[in-house]
């Protein structure tokens, strides 16, 4: 849905974070969280930056699920098979993505 650059490098933690995104995000989010139409947003996007969404949103939409606020995509599910780390992991490398696209 929207084009991301990724970043030269990213940090151990974010490292840890792409691979789990891949693993249990990307199905929904798309890779590099450039969102997928029909499916679920971008979360390469100004909507997401942390002044707007805390790192603690976003890990409690994984947790507990979220009400469609800005999309039309319909609500989103909790995502079970994660730990906290994992998705600690997971936030750390949505933001350097971001950070890469000018969002912070």
């Amino acid at each position: 849905m929207v084009e991301v650059q990724s970043p030269d490098s990213l940090s151990a933690q974010a490292g840890i974070g792409r691979w789990a995104f891949e693993v249990t995000c990307a199905v929904c989010h798309g890779s590099n969280a450039a969102g997928r139409n029909g499916i679920a947003p971008p979360l390469v996007h100004r909507i997401y930056q942390p002044v707007h969404h805390a790192d603690e949103a976003c890990q409690r939409a994984v947790q507990y699920g979220v009400r469609a606020r800005h999309w039309d995509f319909g609500n989103m599910p909790p995502v079970a098979g994660n730990t906290l780390a994992d998705v600690i992991a997971i936030t750390a490398y949505v933001r350097e993505l971001q950070c890469a696209n000018g969002i912070s």
